[in-house]
This record gives structure tokens, C-alpha cells and sequence, in this order.
């Protein structure tokens, strides 16, 4: 173009000219400060999960069940197949998505009563906590909570876990027995102190009369949390071995929800086997996972049911009875469940 026709070019013409350049300038500029907003917010918006992210998730279907199967009153029973298990929901059978029978570590938290009605059965008590470790395995977490009035871990500070029976044992030496009786909040810290665990399978042991009469939590509270863990829990009734029956409803509603079972020796070498027995069968359960047929997030209570067919056998089937849907009307609810690993 030369430079006679440069001078031939009109002023209107030349504006729009400018005009247009301006125009596609300044989409070019909005589309890339869309483009980094759009960039940014889907940073922000969905980040990457660190590799050692807990395993716990909330908003997941997985619904995930510990298992234990008695042939009998004590003896729990393994190694049975999966098409041997059948799990309802609500009376409406539910596919089976996750089955594991092998032996895993646990995680187990001993609830030990240290109030006055345990003044004359320390020995009893240190001979059962011993005999559970004995039983247990090196791969397991175990911990210890102490309570009368109060509620205290037995571990050293800085220490939520141990295999080690001096450890275990050493909180039951610093003070005698005494006071009155928290085991509502005992409890509730001992089901909140098992989601530190890395590990997938739970179980907490209460050993106490049951008796009530020091907690911050209610009764209600103690037994909803119960429910919606995964820990089974088992207790061991003492109103046998004291003066005071103590409550012992209680701790039989305790194990009810969570597949456990309820002990009640009549001696303190009674309460030594239960301890050893009860170790043993908590490595025998199954852990079954299934997607609930009922997706609908209405913050529902869903009653659960697993049943054993063995031919020629009759079968005790323990696990917890039911959990609460997610609520989608409530900010932040959400099931939340464990995921197999």
C-alpha cells in the first residue's frame, strides 16, 4: 500500500477501524481474565487429597458393618463363606460390594470403672487388663480410659496408642479407685479417640457396673453415638462381684447396638476369661460393606439385619442394628462411613 492511498483513506473510516481494534482487544483481555477466574476456581473448588488423607469421608453410600457369627453363647465363629451372609436393610435385601473375613488388626480402647465400687477389685482388673494384651497382636492399637468422676487416659501424654501391657497397666497404679461415676462420657471419649486409629477395625471394652451418676453427656447421647460408630462394644457387667447391682440394662443396650456382647461373671476369674475371650473374638468378625437400595438423603433411621444359612446350624449374628441417613435439609450432615482399605 502506498503512501498516496494512506492519504486517500477517510477520518470516519479510520475511527472504525480504531473502534474494532479496540473491540477485539478488549475480548481478547476478558477472555483471558475468564479463562484464569474459571482456572483458579476449579483449584480452589477441587483440590487435590493429600496422600495420607484420613479414611474417613462424609457423603459416601458405603455402608460398612462389623460382623461377628457365634456358634454358641461365646465362640466366634471364621473363615465362613461370603454367599453364606444375606444383609436387609429395612426388610429389603441389600448386594453384599465388600467382604472381608481374614484376621486384621484392631483397634481397641479398654473403659475401666475407677470409682468406689472398684475399690477391692484392683487385682481383678490388672489381671484382665494383662490377660487382653496378652491375647492381642503387635500389629494392634490399644489404649486405656480410666474414669470415676472423671475421665482420663492411661497412656503418657502424647501417646494415643500402645502394645505395650506395662503401659496399659501403669494408669491402674497411680491412684486408688474412688469417687463417683462417669461411664456416659467415658465412653463417648473412647468412641472418639478410636477415629485417631489408622486401623479399619474397632472395638471398645467397658468394664463397669453401669451405674450413672457424674456425666456431662446423657444416656441417650452415649448409646446414639454408639450406633452410628464402627466400633463393636462389649461390656463386662461387675453388679455380681459388688454390693450395688449398678445398671446393668444399660451396658447389655451398649453392646445391642454395636454387634457386641454383654458379660457377667460371677467371679473375678470369670471376668479374666472374659477379657481373653473377648480379644479372640474380635479378630474373628467379617467386615461387610454394601450401597444402601434407598438413596434418599432424609436423615431416616435405617434398621439393619444380617443373617448366616449354614445348613444344620443355628447361628448367633451380632452387628450393629441400624445407622441414620444423611440429611440433605441440615448444612454439613452427611453418613459417614469407613472405607475398606
Amino acid at each position: 500500500m502506498n503512501a498516496g492511498h494512506h492519504e486517500r483513506l477517510s477520518p470516519a473510516f479510520m475511527v472504525r477501524g480504531a473502534n474494532r481494534m479496540r473491540s477485539l482487544v478488549s475480548i481478547a483481555v476478558a477472555g483471558l481474565v475468564m479463562s484464569l477466574t474459571l482456572s483458579a476456581h476449579r483449584q480452589v473448588s477441587s483440590p487435590q487429597a493429600p496422600p495420607d488423607a484420613p479414611v474417613f469421608r462424609s457423603r459416601t453410600n458405603l455402608i460398612l458393618l462389623q460382623v461377628n457369627v457365634f456358634d454358641g453363647r461365646s465362640t466366634a465363629m471364621s473363615e465362613l463363606p461370603q454367599d453364606a451372609f444375606r444383609v436387609y436393610e429395612d426388610g429389603i435385601e441389600q448386594r453384599i460390594e465388600f467382604f472381608r473375613a481374614r484376621e486384621v488388626p484392631v483397634a481397641s480402647g479398654l473403659i475401666i470403672d475407677h470409682s468406689s465400687s472398684m475399690l477391692t477389685r484392683q487385682d481383678m482388673v490388672r489381671a484382665g487388663v494383662s490377660a487382653f494384651a496378652e491375647s492381642s497382636r503387635d500389629t494392634d492399637e490399644l489404649f486405656t480410659i480410666i474414669f470415676n468422676e472423671h475421665v482420663r487416659f492411661g497412656l503418657p501424654e502424647g501417646v494415643p496408642f500402645t502394645r505395650s501391657r506395662p503401659q496399659l497397666l501403669s494408669a491402674l497404679t497411680r491412684q486408688k479407685p474412688g469417687g463417683l461415676t462417669a461411664i456416659y462420657d467415658a465412653v463417648i471419649e473412647g468412641i472418639s479417640h478410636l477415629a485417631d486409629s489408622s486401623l479399619q477395625k474397632r472395638a471398645l471394652v467397658v468394664l463397669s457396673d453401669g451405674k450413672d451418676n457424674a456425666s456431662h453427656q446423657s444416656r441417650s447421647n452415649m448409646l446414639y453415638r454408639a450406633a452410628q460408630s464402627n466400633a463393636m462394644i462389649y461390656t463386662i457387667w461387675t453388679g455380681d462381684l459388688a454390693n450395688d447391682a449398678g445398671d446393668q440394662k444399660v451396658l447389655r443396650e451398649l453392646a445391642s447396638r454395636t454387634g457386641g456382647v454383654t458379660y457377667s461373671p460371677r467371679s473375678e476369674a470369670d471376668v479374666v476369661r472374659a477379657f481373653t475371650e473377648i480379644a479372640a473374638n474380635i479378630r474373628r468378625g467379617y467386615s461387610i460393606g454394601y450401597t444402601p437400595t434407598n438413596s434418599a438423603t432424609d436423615g431416616s433411621y435405617r434398621r439393619v439385619k444380617v443373617a448366616v444359612h449354614i445348613p444344620g446350624r443355628k447361628l448367633d449374628v451380632r452387628t450393629r442394628d441400624g445407622y441414620i441417613a444423611p440429611d440433605d435439609s441440615e448444612p454439613g450432615s452427611g453418613q459417614e462411613a469407613l472405607q475398606p482399605r
